[in-house]
Protein backbone atom coordinates (compact mmCIF):
# COMPACT_ATOMS: atom_id res chain seq x y z
CA UNK A 1 0.00 0.00 0.00
CA UNK A 2 1.30 3.22 -1.15
CA UNK A 3 0.22 6.93 -0.73
CA UNK A 4 0.05 10.26 -2.10
CA UNK A 5 2.77 12.02 -0.48
CA UNK A 6 0.37 15.28 0.03
CA UNK A 7 -0.80 12.89 2.66
CA UNK A 8 1.85 11.49 4.22
CA UNK A 9 3.86 14.77 4.81
CA UNK A 10 0.56 16.50 6.30
CA UNK A 11 0.24 13.72 8.89
CA UNK A 12 3.95 14.01 9.77
CA UNK A 13 3.60 18.05 10.26
CA UNK A 14 0.94 17.47 12.22
CA UNK A 15 2.78 14.83 14.66
CA UNK A 16 5.79 17.10 14.61
CA UNK A 17 3.72 20.01 15.29
CA UNK A 18 2.11 18.35 18.79
CA UNK A 19 5.87 16.06 19.40
CA UNK A 20 7.27 19.89 19.60
CA UNK A 21 4.26 21.36 21.75
CA UNK A 22 4.67 18.49 23.99
CA UNK A 23 8.10 18.98 24.56
CA UNK A 24 7.97 22.54 24.82
CA UNK A 25 5.50 22.49 27.82
CA UNK A 26 7.69 19.83 29.46
CA UNK A 27 10.65 22.02 29.16
CA UNK A 28 8.83 25.03 30.96
CA UNK A 29 8.23 22.93 33.91
CA UNK A 30 10.38 20.21 34.28
CA UNK A 31 9.94 19.93 37.92
CA UNK A 32 5.98 19.62 37.19
CA UNK A 33 6.92 16.88 34.63
CA UNK A 34 9.46 15.18 37.00
CA UNK A 35 6.12 15.20 39.43
CA UNK A 36 4.07 13.61 36.62
CA UNK A 37 6.26 10.84 35.60
CA UNK A 38 6.53 10.20 39.89
CA UNK A 39 2.43 10.56 39.93
CA UNK A 40 2.53 7.29 37.23
CA UNK A 41 4.41 5.29 39.47
CA UNK A 42 6.06 3.25 36.96
CA UNK A 43 9.71 4.30 36.78
CA UNK A 44 12.69 4.41 39.78
CA UNK A 45 12.85 7.17 41.68
CA UNK A 46 16.22 7.18 40.43
CA UNK A 47 15.99 7.64 37.20
CA UNK A 48 13.33 10.38 37.04
CA UNK A 49 15.05 13.10 36.52
CA UNK A 50 17.42 11.67 33.54
CA UNK A 51 13.55 10.38 32.26
CA UNK A 52 12.61 13.59 32.39
CA UNK A 53 15.07 15.31 30.67
CA UNK A 54 15.48 12.67 28.06
CA UNK A 55 11.26 12.18 27.17
CA UNK A 56 11.77 15.97 25.99
CA UNK A 57 14.50 15.47 24.05
CA UNK A 58 13.38 12.39 22.28
CA UNK A 59 10.05 14.41 21.12
CA UNK A 60 11.99 16.88 19.74
CA UNK A 61 14.47 14.06 18.12
CA UNK A 62 11.01 12.60 16.57
CA UNK A 63 9.76 15.57 14.95
CA UNK A 64 12.75 16.11 13.17
CA UNK A 65 12.61 12.97 11.88
CA UNK A 66 9.11 13.02 10.83
CA UNK A 67 10.36 16.73 9.10
CA UNK A 68 13.07 15.07 7.15
CA UNK A 69 11.86 13.17 3.59
CA UNK A 70 14.88 10.74 4.34
CA UNK A 71 13.99 9.89 7.57
CA UNK A 72 10.27 10.36 8.02
CA UNK A 73 9.61 6.24 8.00
CA UNK A 74 11.92 6.19 10.85
CA UNK A 75 10.21 9.43 12.65
CA UNK A 76 7.02 7.81 11.94
CA UNK A 77 7.62 4.40 13.64
CA UNK A 78 9.45 5.91 16.46
CA UNK A 79 6.29 8.69 17.37
CA UNK A 80 4.51 5.77 16.99
CA UNK A 81 6.29 3.78 19.33
CA UNK A 82 6.40 6.70 21.80
CA UNK A 83 2.80 7.66 22.07
CA UNK A 84 1.57 4.15 22.41
CA UNK A 85 3.96 3.71 25.29
CA UNK A 86 2.21 6.74 26.91
CA UNK A 87 -1.30 5.23 26.41
CA UNK A 88 0.55 1.77 28.14
CA UNK A 89 1.49 3.90 31.32
CA UNK A 90 -2.29 5.60 30.70
CA UNK A 91 -3.58 2.68 30.40
CA UNK A 92 -2.17 0.88 33.65
CA UNK A 93 -2.44 3.73 35.79
CA UNK A 94 -6.36 3.64 35.16
CA UNK A 95 -6.82 -0.14 35.46
CA UNK A 96 -5.06 0.51 38.97
CA UNK A 97 -8.13 2.75 39.57
CA UNK A 98 -5.76 5.78 39.54
CA UNK A 99 -8.18 8.22 37.38
CA UNK A 100 -7.11 11.33 39.15
CA UNK A 101 -3.45 11.58 38.24
CA UNK A 102 -2.40 14.52 36.17
CA UNK A 103 -2.13 13.08 31.97
CA UNK A 104 0.66 14.96 31.81
CA UNK A 105 -0.55 15.83 28.44
CA UNK A 106 -0.75 19.21 28.64
CA UNK A 107 0.86 22.70 29.56
CA UNK A 108 1.03 24.25 32.81
CA UNK A 109 -2.11 25.00 34.82
CA UNK A 110 -4.06 22.56 32.66
CA UNK A 111 -3.66 19.73 34.45
CA UNK A 112 -6.22 16.74 33.38
CA UNK A 113 -6.76 13.76 34.96
CA UNK A 114 -6.52 10.74 32.87
CA UNK A 115 -9.19 8.96 31.07
CA UNK A 116 -10.44 6.39 28.35
CA UNK A 117 -10.84 9.10 26.09
CA UNK A 118 -6.98 10.03 26.34
CA UNK A 119 -6.62 6.23 25.49
CA UNK A 120 -8.60 6.58 22.35
CA UNK A 121 -6.89 9.87 21.32
CA UNK A 122 -3.43 8.17 21.53
CA UNK A 123 -4.89 5.02 19.97
CA UNK A 124 -5.71 7.63 17.24
CA UNK A 125 -2.07 9.31 17.09
CA UNK A 126 -0.69 5.81 17.08
CA UNK A 127 -3.05 5.23 14.04
CA UNK A 128 -2.03 8.68 12.00
CA UNK A 129 2.09 7.97 12.81
CA UNK A 130 1.45 4.09 11.46
CA UNK A 131 0.14 5.74 8.20
CA UNK A 132 2.55 8.58 7.87
CA UNK A 133 5.37 5.56 7.64
CA UNK A 134 3.72 4.24 4.68
CA UNK A 135 5.42 4.46 1.57
CA UNK A 136 4.74 7.23 -0.73
CA UNK A 137 3.93 7.08 -4.73
CA UNK A 138 6.74 8.71 -6.32
CA UNK A 139 5.74 12.20 -7.18
CA UNK A 140 7.41 15.36 -7.72
CA UNK A 141 5.69 17.95 -5.29
CA UNK A 142 4.41 21.19 -7.15
CA UNK A 143 3.29 24.43 -5.86
CA UNK A 144 -0.56 23.23 -5.31
CA UNK A 145 0.95 20.25 -3.60
CA UNK A 146 2.77 22.33 -1.18
CA UNK A 147 -0.47 24.63 -0.55
CA UNK A 148 -2.52 20.78 0.50
CA UNK A 149 0.06 20.06 3.00
CA UNK A 150 0.02 23.60 4.56
CA UNK A 151 -3.75 23.18 4.47
CA UNK A 152 -4.34 19.91 5.40
CA UNK A 153 -1.57 20.22 8.18
CA UNK A 154 -3.39 23.31 9.62
CA UNK A 155 -6.90 22.00 9.20
CA UNK A 156 -5.78 18.57 11.45
CA UNK A 157 -4.15 20.92 13.91
CA UNK A 158 -7.25 23.11 14.11
CA UNK A 159 -9.18 19.35 14.67
CA UNK A 160 -6.34 18.00 17.28
CA UNK A 161 -6.84 21.68 18.94
CA UNK A 162 -10.80 21.58 19.28
CA UNK A 163 -11.07 17.93 20.55
CA UNK A 164 -8.42 18.90 22.95
CA UNK A 165 -10.08 21.61 24.07
CA UNK A 166 -13.44 19.49 24.39
CA UNK A 167 -11.43 16.98 26.52
CA UNK A 168 -9.61 19.09 28.81
CA UNK A 169 -12.98 20.88 29.79
CA UNK A 170 -15.11 17.69 30.24
CA UNK A 171 -14.34 17.62 33.97
CA UNK A 172 -16.05 21.51 34.25
CA UNK A 173 -18.84 20.71 32.54
CA UNK A 174 -19.42 17.61 33.83
CA UNK A 175 -19.49 19.62 37.51
CA UNK A 176 -22.03 22.24 35.87
CA UNK A 177 -24.02 19.88 34.52
CA UNK A 178 -23.71 18.43 38.49
CA UNK A 179 -22.51 14.70 36.94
Amino acid sequence: MTLYPVFTLALSAILAVILLSAAMHKLRAPQRFRRQLDDYALLPPDSLRIVARMVPALEIALAILLLTPALRVVGALGTALLLGGYAGAMAINLWRGRSDIDCGCSGPGMERPLSSALLWRNGLLVLIALLAALPTHPHPLGGFDLFLILACSLMGLMIYTSVEGLLANRPRLNALQGK
